[in-house]
């Protein structure tokens, strides 16, 4: 089970110019937005904390995404 919600990743697939979307594919996809997204935070909250932060600021999601 995964934290995003498969609706609103179906309409991302839809977006991106598909007709038809398989649940599994949904399903899918959320388990990978979800991990890169982790992994996006992790580095963020580490840069954060490196700036003796308590609060993940945009900036530090972009940093952190170019990072990776």
């Amino acid at each position: 089970m995964t934290i995003i919600p498969y609706a609103p990743v179906e309409r991302l697939i839809r977006s991106a110019g598909a007709h038809r979307v398989s649940e599994t594919a949904g399903i899918a996809l959320a388990e990978i937005l979800e991990q890169y997204g982790l992994e996006i935070s992790r580095e963020a909250i580490k840069l954060t904390e490196h700036a003796k932060r308590k609060t993940v600021k945009a900036e530090d999601i972009k940093l952190a995404l170019e990072m990776l």
